[in-house]
Order: C-alpha cells, then sequence, then structure tokens
C-alpha cells in the first residue's frame, strides 16, 4: 500500500513499506549502491514521519519480502509470538519508539516482548532513533547465556580471542592466544578463523585449542570458524568441537550464497547438542552477521541493508546461540563509506539484536580502504561499552594479519574494562585469579607472578 508525507508544500509518496523503510533509514554507501536510498535529507525526513505513523501490526500484514518465496519470512511469520506482542500491538512505530525508551519499561518487560517482535518492527523503530537512543535502548536489554561460563550479565564485558594466522601456524597462533590470555581475554571465546578449508588442518586446529583448554582447565569455549558442512563432517569423525559457526544473512537467497540452508543449520545445531560438552549451559551456537551481505550477494530484494542485517537475527534467535557477533565494519565503503556510518550501523546492529533477544557482540572494525579510522573505532567501542554489549573481539595489535582489517586489541579490551568498571566473565575472572593473572580488584598482574605462565609459555612453544 502506499504512504504520503508531506514538508511544506511538498508532498512525498512511498509505494510500499519496503519503499517506506528504505527511505527512512540513515544515509549509508550500501543503499545508495542498491538505488533504495533517500535522494534528498528532506525525503529522508518525509520517510521517517511517515514510518512514525505506521501501525507496528502493518509490518505482519505486509512483508518487505514475500512469504511465498523466502524461507527467512516464514520462520518470521510463523514463529510470531501473538501473546508477547499483544504489550504493544496497539501501537505505531513512534509511539513504540517513545515506549521503549520511558522508565517505565525495564529490561524484564522487554525480555518478555522479544519473541512478539519481528525483525522489520524492530529495523523500523531503530529508524527513528538517534544514536542515544539506540544506547539508551539497548542497556535495558540483558541476554544471558551459557556454555562453559556465563555470559551476558550486566557489568560485564567478554572477549573474544581472536589468533588468527595467515599460514594457521599452530605456533603462531599458540603465542595469540598466550598473548591475549595474559591480557584477561578469551571469556567469550577462543575463536580461530582457518585459512585452510582441508579437514585435516581443521581437526588439528580443534584439538590444539581442546588441549589447552582441558589441560589448564580454562572455563571458555573454541571454535573454529570453518563452513558448517565441515564442523558437521568432524562431529562424525569424533573432533571435539565446542560451539558451531556459522554466517548467516536475512534472506533466503543470500544464505544460498553462504552454502547454507536452516535445514542445514537445524542438523548442525543437533549435531553440536548430541556432543553435550557445555558444562553450564547448551547455547552452543555463534553466528557472524554484517549489514551488506545480502545486497553483495544480490539477494536483498530491494531492501534496505540494515533491515535485512536484523532479519539476519530471526535466522539466529532460531538456535539460541551463545554469541552473536555483527563484523559491522568488515564487508567495506561500498556499504558502510565511513566512521560515522559505521559507528552508527553497530549501534543499529546491537540495538536491533539485543531487542530480539539475542547475546549481541560487535566486532568494531573497519577495512584499510574505508575513510575510518582507530580514533573512529575507539568512540564505537566506549559507546558499546555503555550501551551493553556482551562482548568484543581481542586480536594482537588490533590488525589482524590474515583477514587484513582492522579490529579491537586486547590492549582496547583492557581499557573499556578499565574505563567503564567492567568485569569478566565470573567463572573466568576466577580462572584469572587461581592463575594470579589479576588481582582482586581485575587488574593485570605482572606475568612473573604466575604460576602457570612457565607452563602456559612452554604449550605456546610446542604447539606444532
Amino acid at each position: 500500500m502506499p504512504y504520503a508525507q508531506a514538508i511544506g508544500v511538498r508532498s512525498y509518496r512511498f509505494d510500499s513499506l519496503c519503499e517506506l523503510m528504505a527511505k527512512a533509514t540513515p544515509a549509508r554507501s550500501g543503499d545508495y549502491l542498491a538505488g533504495v536510498a533517500a535522494a534528498t535529507a528532506e525525503e529522508r525526513m518525509a520517510a521517517r514521519l511517515a514510518l512514525a505513523e505506521v501501525p507496528l501490526a502493518q509490518f505482519l500484514r505486509e512483508p518487505l519480502i514475500p512469504y511465498e518465496s523466502d524461507d527467512v519470512t516464514r520462520l518470521i511469520v510463523d514463529t510470531h509470538d501473538a501473546a508477547a506482542f499483544a504489550a504493544v500491538a496497539g501501537l505505531s512505530v513512534g509511539g513504540f519508539r517513545d515506549w521503549l525508551l520511558s522508565d517505565a519499561v525495564d529490561g524484564e518487560a522487554l525480555a518478555a516482548l522479544a519473541p512478539g517482535l519481528t525483525p522489520e518492527m524492530v529495523a523500523a523503530v531503530s529508524k527513528l532513533m538517534r544514536n542515544q537512543d539506540l544506547v539508551l535502548g539497548a542497556r535495558k536489554c540483558r541476554v544471558l547465556t551459557r556454555f562453559r561460563n556465563t555470559l551476558g550479565l550486566p557489568g560485564h564485558l567478554a572477549v573474544r580471542l581472536q589468533p588468527n594466522h595467515p599460514t594457521d601456524d599452530p605456533k603462531g597462533i599458540a603465542a595469540s592466544i598466550l598473548d591475549g590470555l595474559l591480557y584477561g581475554c578469551g571469556d567469550a571465546v577462543i575463536g580461530i578463523n582457518p585459512v585452510s578449508d582441508e579437514p585435516a588442518k581443521l581437526a588439528a586446529l580443534w584439538r590444539l585449542l581442546d588441549e589447552l583448554i582441558a589441560r589448564f582447565d580454562i572455563p571458555t569455549q573454541s571454535c573454529v570458524l570453518a563452513h558448517v558442512t565441515r564442523q558437521i563432517e568432524a562431529i562424525e569423525a569424533g573432533v571435539p568441537i565446542d560451539l558451531i559457526f556459522q554466517s548467516i544473512a536475512g534472506t533466503q537467497a543470500a544464505n544460498k550464497s553462504f552454502g547454507i540452508t536452516l535445514a542445514l543449520l537445524d542438523e548442525a545445531y543437533e549435531a553440536g547438542l548430541s556432543l553435550k560438552r557445555g558444562t553450564r549451559g547448551d547455547n552452543l551456537m555463534y553466528f557472524e552477521t554484517g549489514q551488506g551481505s545480502a545486497l553483495s550477494a544480490g539477494a536483498h530484494h530491494g531492501v534496505d541493508q540494515q533491515t535485512c542485517e536484523v532479519r539476519a537475527y530471526a535466522v539466529a534467535r532460531r538456535y539460541q546461540p551463545l554469541l552473536v557477533n555483527t563484523v559491522v565494519g568488515f564487508i567495506g565503503p561500498e556499504y558502510l563509506y565511513d566512521g560515522k556510518q559505521i559507528i552508527r550501523a553497530g549501534l543499529e546492529d546491537h540495538f536491533c539484536g539485543k531487542l530480539l533477544g539475542l547475546p549481541m557482540g560487535v566486532d568494531v572494525c573497519y577495512t584499510n580502504h574505508a575513510e575510518a579510522d582507530s580514533d573512529d573505532m575507539d568512540n564505537l567501542l566506549v559507546l558499546l561499552g555503555a550501551a551493553g554489549v556482551n562482548y568484543v573481539m581481542g586480536v594482537p595489535g588490533a590488525d589482524d594479519i590474515m583477514l587484513n582489517y582492522q579490529s579491537t586489541s586486547f590492549h582496547d579490551a583492557l581499557f573499556l574494562r578499565r574505563t567503564l568498571g567492567l568485569k569478566h566473565a565470573p567463572e573466568f575472572e576466577q580462572w584469572l585469579l587461581r592463575m594470579r593473572l589479576i588481582d582482586e580488584q581485575g587488574r593485570l598482574q605482572d606475568a612473573g607472578a604466575s604460576a602457570a605462565l612457565p607452563a602456559l609459555t612452554a604449550f605456546a612453544e610446542s604447539a606444532a
């Protein structure tokens, strides 16, 4: 159905909810590339004014991508919880924004509401929000998950220790892991992006991580971020696997470009559950997403990139994951041009994922050809810390020498914890204390004070 909005003497018409959503979106290069963005700031404001008046229930009546042609749409519609939605069913998008930000609404109310929200509703309300609104709204949402430790508690920040190596060299990976552990990183996951897709080489990495965690009794989990088909094969071969990883997107066609279907994810989830490796809980899926993936695959169906991103979160929440990570600036400036766009997108993704009930982390990052730098990442990191982000990345020197992009370092995580008074995951914190890597106030100890350092160093030196 068409939507219209007048500004002064000029009237703007939007022929569908899909067009209205796209033109209400803050400016970003990917939407211009797709030809769906507002042509002017005035048109964008007209779209926002019109979107604010749209009833939330309209998103149930007018799917942006047809039910018949897209399994993500079918998942969204078929799993919608009408009883949970009843709390806000009478609100418009603008009214929903005001409700979310009111003092009367707390985390308990938002957790109860999450199953009643569709990604499109959540994307829509985010388009009406300033950055500070996205921080405040996300801060109200707390999503706790457990595998071998507890993630997402208020006042806590976890870190994925990301020890990638350009040749998958075990000694290089082990040295990076040692560096990260000495800085108190690794409570979210120790996760390797492998170069090789060869089963034998992948199995060697899984076994390296499993031996490390078992030998030193580290209350964390490991992951090798291979394609999900390789992980299923490895489980069948008896390889020790903790978390099941996969990159996902918000449309059936985009997921097909990743070589996945919902049925394949179901199979992987069941395979992971069968191992029963979690000691604190069974949240075992790890998903990564990023604005622009559907567009880069030619699979966005005319939907703006941010809304496509939020639709991916419907796929994620089907599996009650331990971790969801938006790799916000990784896809490149064709989709998020500069620091301003990356910061906005990171706050949007974190807010929208949390509102849908997901344990959101953010890879605060950019590629070297983007108009961004480490100062932009510092700004986003602090904003996300204030917003209650579940975890961030820990990369040696912030420079991933395998993936060739700039992320956050072990030092950045240390800075954020010190600045905002954030703690490690509680079980991991107790391990750091036991290893004498931190003191009772959470401050790093001199590495020489740790009785475990010689053994950790020997492990790193002997990795093969």
